[in-house]
């Protein structure tokens, strides 16, 4: 019975290069087996390689067989989805399709102007969300260079950028599209998708990502998930209950803004990965 495990590779797992001897590894006709006679035997190998001593591969990550799963289902579901909900919602509202009818359904059911629901809506508006969002970069910024964090700036910077992404995605696409408003409003054009929610999924939402690898308590994540996810429905109610928006046009900017992030999600998670394995290779680290 041999004691070298039988390789795992399958007929898809097929790299361009030639495969590369890892230390520790047992080699055919190795003479380091004391008395055993098997040329595919060496007792000098140690019972498991350690992962730390394993060698990365031709892209500098540590190989791990089998991949990873959950990745592709991830990115498709995170931003394959959104995307595609909103294409539908877009083309039912330029084509006049069975949505529409939903959609005034809908707004006829839920639209009742009153105090409250405009302070709701105004959760959205750039004036509340914007400065927000600002305090959350500035203390992102203070906590990580205060603890040395390697580009501080990096997180914050992204998030920044997204929010003036916002404007740069939401104007053209109400001025070509050009919806009009609903009964309660005054007589226009430009409310697809709504900029009030996108304005505030993003701002929130940001801030939420960003000040999540800081919280040291166990509940403190979920509560400020909850909170974020329960703002942003409070303002899309606020929207549609006084007539700002129809449904729609709130719901088309949360498939959009989960599209962008999702992509600032996966970015603060490649960054942070970066950064660790940096420090993990950096001299100062000690040796193991």
């Amino acid at each position: 019975m041999r004691d070298t495990p039988r390789s795992q590779g399958t007929v898809g797992d097929f790299r361009p290069w030639p495969p590369q001897l890892r230390p520790g590894r047992a080699l055919a006709h190795t003479h380091g087996a004391s008395g055993s006679g098997s040329p595919h035997r060496s007792d000098s190998r140690p019972p498991q390689t350690p992962r730390g001593g394993r060698r990365s591969d031709l892209i500098g990550r540590l190989g791990t067989t089998p991949p990873v799963p959950g990745r592709p289902a991830s990115f498709l579901l995170l931003l394959g989805l959104p995307a595609l909900l909103f294409a539908l919602i877009t083309w039912q509202v330029v084509s006049g399709g069975l949505l529409l009818r939903v959609d005034r359904l809908v707004s006829g059911a839920l639209v009742h102007p009153d105090r409250f629901s405009e302070l709701l809506a105004d959760l959205g508006n750039i004036g509340v969300a914007v400065p927000v969002l600002a305090v959350v970069l500035v203390y992102v910024a203070w906590r990580a260079r205060a603890a040395g964090t390697d580009r501080w700036w990096l997180p914050p910077l992204a998030a920044a950028l997204l929010m003036a992404l916002v404007p740069a995605l939401v104007v053209p696409l109400k001025v070509l599209i050009a919806r009009p408003g609903t009964p309660v409003e005054p007589p226009g054009t430009g409310y697809y998708p709504s900029g009030h929610t996108a304005t505030a999924a993003v701002a929130y939402g940001s801030a939420t990502l960003l000040l999540l690898p800081w919280l040291r308590t166990l509940y403190a994540p979920r509560v400020l998930l909850a909170a974020c996810a329960v703002v942003n429905l409070a303002v899309g109610f606020g929207l549609v209950r006084r007539g700002y928006h129809w449904p729609l046009d709130v719901v088309a900017s949360w498939c959009l803004c989960t599209v962008l992030m999702a992509s600032l999600w996966m970015f603060l998670v490649r960054t942070g990965r970066a950064g660790a394995d940096a420090s993990a290779v950096s001299p100062s680290s000690p040796s193991s």
